[in-house]
């Protein structure tokens, strides 16, 4: 048989589609357009799976959007997109292969990264799909995307490779039109179209090594997908602590590239330069956070964080994502002309 259609079989019935469903009162329905089945806005649920609470009559419940997920546990944890379950007044309902549907409960939405966790609330074991290690990556290796396409053609497969690994990226989320900017992407010409956010990219042996998250409207052959290993460091988190933990810096930076050096007529151009935003009150430095405490000041230059050299290939964020909580990391920072050394211990991050 097909490799890749031996894969495909090994995740398929593990690939949903999301549901995002509104309770919206007659009024604002009757300032909202109508797109049909494809768009946006369609007409109420009628089968959610659960009993239906009973709504005021001058309200109805209404279907405002949709996306695509994985499950990726027996007892039905569901990974996709952040924002595709970022209304939290939205409810939310999981389709599956065969057309069932169950009521899903979003457990958690990462702060940092476009990922999401929800629980689909049944007691039944389901079929999931295995995470690989998208660190050991090789460029022009065989990558498949399935998700819900155009929120409308679920279990829709398309085969790339993968053809960059790192980007960085500015997206637009394809709900509410914000920007997001998404760091250590993979990069892949499988086909990924609205619709396919937060459904899996898997490898040959049927294994999810991303969850795709964006396409370059205008360009042929170009999506991206969030590399699955920071999910299964969420994934960790839920199982063992119920929450998410995050390690905390506490400092305002901005990330120095050669535009960046002259504008600010800085002395390098790399690292991560200490600075204020524009919004009253703000400060540089966290009071009593782990930079403040370590002695970093405003104007200073983080050349390098725990032994990495900081870029914009390579920014604070991403050197952050990989350290832990409680550890004494290491900082070389350029102040006043001359290279110093300092160490901090990263605190958790409270949401």
């Amino acid at each position: 048989m097909n490799p890749i259609v031996e894969a495909i079989k090994k995740v398929k019935l593990a690939v949903v589609s999301i549901v995002i469903t509104k309770e919206i009162s007659e009024e604002m329905l009757k300032q909202m357009p109508y797109f049909g089945e494809g768009g946006v806005l369609t007409p109420p649920e009628k089968k959610l799976g659960e009993v239906e609470k009973e709504l005021p009559k001058d309200h109805q419940k209404i279907k405002v959007g949709g996306g695509s997920g994985f499950i990726v546990s027996r007892d039905g944890l569901v990974l996709t997109n952040k924002h595709v379950v970022q209304d939290p007044e939205a409810t939310y309902t999981v389709l599956m292969e065969d057309d069932c549907r169950f009521s899903a409960k979003v457990l958690v939405r990462d702060p940092i990264n476009d990922i999401a966790i929800l629980k689909i609330e049944n007691d039944k074991e389901f079929p999931f799909v295995k995470l690989a290690d998208a660190n050991k990556l090789d460029l022009g290796e065989t990558a498949v995307a399935i998700g819900n396409t155009l929120g409308e053609f679920k279990n829709t497969v398309s085969v790339g490779v993968v053809s960059g690994l790192s980007r960085f990226i500015t997206a637009q989320n394809e709900f509410n039109g914000e920007p997001s900017f998404l760091r250590g992407l993979i990069q892949t010409d499988a086909a990924i179209n609205p619709g396919n956010s937060g459904g899996p990219l898997i490898n040959m042996r049927g294994e999810a090594i991303g969850i795709n998250v964006a396409v370059i409207l205008g360009a042929q052959n170009v999506g991206f997908a969030i590399p699955i290993n920071s999910a299964a460091r969420d994934l960790e988190d839920l199982k063992k602590f119920g929450r998410l933990r995050k390690p905390f810096l506490g400092v305002r930076y901005l990330i120095i590239n050669t535009d960046m050096k002259d504008k600010l007529r800085l002395p390098v151009e790399k690292g991560a330069y200490v600075m204020k935003e524009n919004s009253p009150g703000d400060e540089a430095i966290v009071k009593n956070s782990p930079a403040d405490k370590a002695g970093l000041k405003e104007k200073d230059i983080i050349l390098e964080f725990n032994g990495a050299k900081l870029t914009s290939e390579k920014n604070l964020q991403d050197v952050l994502e990989n350290c832990k909580i409680g550890e004494s990391i290491p900082l070389k920072v350029l102040r006043n002309g001359g290279e110093i050394e300092l160490k901090l211990v990263l605190e958790e991050r409270k949401f």
